[in-house]
């Protein structure tokens, strides 16, 4: 089966191998055009990616129904597929999404990798970003850094506006290789307020009570968006192994492209095969 045949209400692209064991992948941003994903550093050379675009994506189109009822689109994308068991990269706020699927379809989700997760939501940790060393000399990451501190945009041109000036931030290094990542991928303000509707109050507390299975946690040195202590906290509340990425901050595949394909080629060799 290829996604071009499948009939759902939401957008599926895929790449690499179409005999090769699919990854379901869920982009963050929320709903940020998944241009900025790439290949994954080649990770398309390792599996069947398949990119699922949430509602409120530019492919997709509408909005979220809140990322805990959107759990439902990854498992009709699988049963569209014929998947059983289910293996699962997510990067950011997709994470959350990952999450809702492996706690509401434990039987499905056979492993997540999820990269630079936001984590204080679900641990209660004080984000520590502010101890992560980022270059202030630098006249762009300097007002990144106060626009993360500072702005709160109620506008969909100052709601783009601010995620390009806070960029900087976001990466270990400001050079021309991050520069031209970050203007990848379209936001939106109505996109990402819906993200966070409906998620039910008890959410968090489901999700820590969940029998997660195979689980892997990816983060970044310089990652000040999650910090670093929540991270740590993050993958052992959910029992997940936990692989921190040197001289990175928000984007391993871009800031530490070599290392983040080994990382994930090397987790996927090593989780169970899949269900007959």
């Amino acid at each position: 089966m290829h996604v071009e045949e499948l009939d759902l209400p939401f957008a599926v692209t895929e790449s690499g191998d179409s005999d090769a064991e699919p990854l379901i992948v869920l982009p963050g941003g929320p709903c940020r055009g998944s241009e900025y994903l790439g290949d994954l550093a080649g990770l398309d050379r390792v599996r069947r990616l398949l990119v699922l675009h949430p509602r409120g994506t530019p492919q997709s189109g509408g909005l979220s129904r809140g990322w805990w009822a959107d759990a439902d689109d990854v498992i009709a994308l699988a049963d569209a597929m014929g998947l059983d068991g289910i293996d699962l990269l997510a990067h950011s706020a997709g994470t959350r999404l990952a999450l809702a699927v492996a706690t509401r379809y434990p039987g499905r989700v056979r492993s997540s990798a999820l990269v630079t997760p936001p984590a204080t939501w679900l641990t209660g940790t004080r984000h520590d970003g502010d101890s992560v060393v980022l270059d202030t000399a630098d006249p762009a990451v300097a007002e990144a850094l106060r626009s993360l501190k500072q702005d709160d945009p109620t506008t969909e041109d100052a709601f783009r506006e601010a995620f390009r000036r806070q960029a900087p931030a976001t990466y270990a290094h400001w050079t021309e290789i991050e520069q031209a990542h970050a203007s990848l991928g379209v936001v939106s303000l109505a996109s990402a307020l819906a993200w966070f509707t409906d998620i039910p109050a008890d959410a968090p507390a489901r999700i820590r009570a969940a029998p997660l299975r195979q689980t892997l946690v990816v983060g970044g040195s310089h990652d000040y968006l999650t910090g670093i202590r929540p991270v740590a906290d993050y993958a052992t509340t959910l029992g997940a192994r936990l692989s921190m990425i040197d001289g990175c901050g928000h984007y391993p595949w871009v800031e530490q492209p070599e290392i983040f394909l080994r990382i994930i080629a090397n987790w996927l060799s090593s989780v169970s095969p899949p269900r007959i």
